[in-house]
């Protein structure tokens, strides 16, 4: 309310320009509406953190400065009407519309991410993700959140744009010990090696920060590199899911590839410093696209789909899962003629 700061259920009409409210009476709505918002100038900010207890809400702001905030019943609902809303505010603009469609299902992180700086910002006693008590089958946990409370947050401090987008940056934290999943719901999605599966955009999955989200990073992990292979003009870079060498796990890396002279590095996204963690040149190198009816020959974990992979002439072989068939075909284009 405007006057009288509670909150009342009110039955809502969004037509082309406006979102018309009405009272309910009886379990019926009034045949007239009790207010309007004009759409025209709007600017709308969903998720929306400003009331802690209120995790479900849709912040709209007219052009004259006037702030309406919108409860759902569920995040499907709220998402669902704040694209929609969306489309209605920029319903004169059609190629707005169409991107803004395009980036609900979007994969593109920041090219100079640190999930260092992501967990120092998720500490934060004022700004960052509120910890709360769960009670799930029976055990106690403190200082937990959800992860769809988790992926509001990254949504809202400008760290994704996508859900789909969160959820991948989320799977890093936690591929990367930063958190930890705890109670059935979360652990259970941990067996999963794509990464898409691993965390849970959930109202009942729980996380909670890992007592090695502070860890430093020895200094003798680094390698050292020639600095004429990292001169070349960069082609494409982005993130890819790779699976290790050794302990034949699979972690997001953010690729780089090179031309004149052609090298592949990848960067570790812990890492403050900017500096590849692993590359190797692409002369003679072959690389080709897998099946995606199966595990491969080769390839650990129950992960599949979308994946490629490079063989170098030294006979090393590297398997990368991308996010689509689409951006795989893209790799895969952009590296053939480099080898």
């Amino acid at each position: 309310g405007h006057i009288v700061r509670n909150w009342k259920v009110r039955w809502f009409v969004l037509l082309q320009d406006k979102l018309l409210y009405y009272k309910i009476e009886g379990g019926k709505k009034e045949p007239s509406p009790k207010g309007r918002i004009l759409l025209d100038g709007c600017t709308i900010t969903c998720p929306c953190l400003e009331y802690e207890n209120r995790p479900l809400l849709i912040k709209l702001k007219t052009k004259t400065n006037t702030d309406y905030f919108l409860e759902c019943c569920s995040r499907e609902e709220r998402d669902s009407w704040a694209l929609d809303i969306t489309g209605a505010i920029h319903a004169g603009h059609p190629v707005q519309v169409q991107e803004l469609h395009r980036m609900k299902n979007s994969f593109k992180l920041l090219e100079n991410i640190s999930l260092h700086h992501i967990v120092e910002r998720m500490c934060d006693s004022s700004s960052g993700i509120k910890l709360t008590r769960n009670l799930q089958q029976g055990n106690r946990y403190k200082e937990t959140f959800t992860g769809s409370a988790l992926v509001d947050w990254l949504i809202s401090n400008s760290f994704a744009v996508s859900r789909f987008e969160a959820v991948t940056l989320a799977s890093m934290l936690m591929e990367e010990n930063f958190l930890k999943p705890v109670g059935a719901r979360s652990t259970e999605a941990t067996r999963y090696s794509d990464l898409s599966e691993q965390f849970l955009d959930d109202s009942t999955a729980l996380y909670m920060f890992a007592e090695s989200s502070k860890k430093n990073i020895s200094s003798k992990e680094e390698l050292q590199f020639n600095i004429s292979e990292l001169s070349g003009t960069i082609v494409k870079q982005g993130f890819l899911v790779k699976q290790g060498h050794k302990r034949k796990n699979w972690k997001v890396r953010r690729f780089v590839l090179r031309a004149d002279p052609a090298f592949l590095h990848y960067y570790d996204p812990t890492k403050e410093e900017n500096r590849p963690v692993g590359g190797f040149s692409l002369r003679g190198c072959l690389v080709s696209a897998l099946e995606d009816n199966g595990v491969p020959a080769g390839v650990k974990g129950n992960v599949q789909g979308n994946l490629f992979k490079i063989i170098t002439k030294n006979d090393i072989h590297y398997y990368i899962q991308a996010s689509s068939k689409a951006e795989r075909a893209q790799w895969i284009e952009a590296i053939k003629p480099l080898t």
